[in-house]
């Protein structure tokens, strides 16, 4: 299948890290991390799902492992803040800040660079799959590349039993 647009810019974000990784679009659905796993049939834990909090405000991005929610007040703590002052980006906020509509949102090829929290979780697996612009494209990347890639902070900021993996 054809890349879009938006695969297209999260392709030519990959490229310019350096990145060997490339946009698969696919047949069936990957707007959900269940769905993805389906997909590329892989554990549910190496679906990286990208979220976009507000920490007073202002942009956060968060990638979780598929099997894993976050802690909030986790996540708050490391902000320095109080978990009020912390929530879950709504549909248009994510579209601002990021460029992608929710179900498709990549962890590369934002309009600008994010603050950005990696779920420690995503150490269970070498190789890891992240949307890539639409809710049927995904790449699939070495885990410690993509940490590199997006300057993110390992944390412990998930909650709940993994899968395994």
């Amino acid at each position: 299948m054809e890349l879009s647009a938006e695969n297209r810019r999260v392709q030519e974000a990959l490229a310019a890290a350096g990145s060997s990784a490339r946009v698969e679009v696919l047949s069936e659905s990957t707007r959900t991390a269940e769905d993805a796993a389906r997909a590329v049939g892989c554990p549910l834990g190496a679906i990286v799902k990208s979220l976009l909090f507000l920490a007073e405000g202002h942009p956060v991005l968060v990638l979780a492992s598929g099997d894993r929610q976050v802690d909030t007040a986790r996540l708050a703590g490391l902000l320095g803040i109080g978990r009020k002052k912390l929530k879950m980006a709504d549909a248009e906020a994510v579209r601002r800040h990021t460029s992608y509509a929710v179900g498709g949102v990549p962890p590369v090829g934002h309009p600008q660079r994010l603050p950005t929290y990696v779920d420690s979780e995503l150490a269970r697996f070498d190789t890891v799959y992240a949307a890539a612009g639409s809710p049927n494209a995904v790449f699939a990347i070495d885990r410690e590349e993509l940490v590199r890639m997006v300057g993110g902070r390992l944390a412990d900021i998930t909650k709940g039993e993994s899968s395994g993996g």
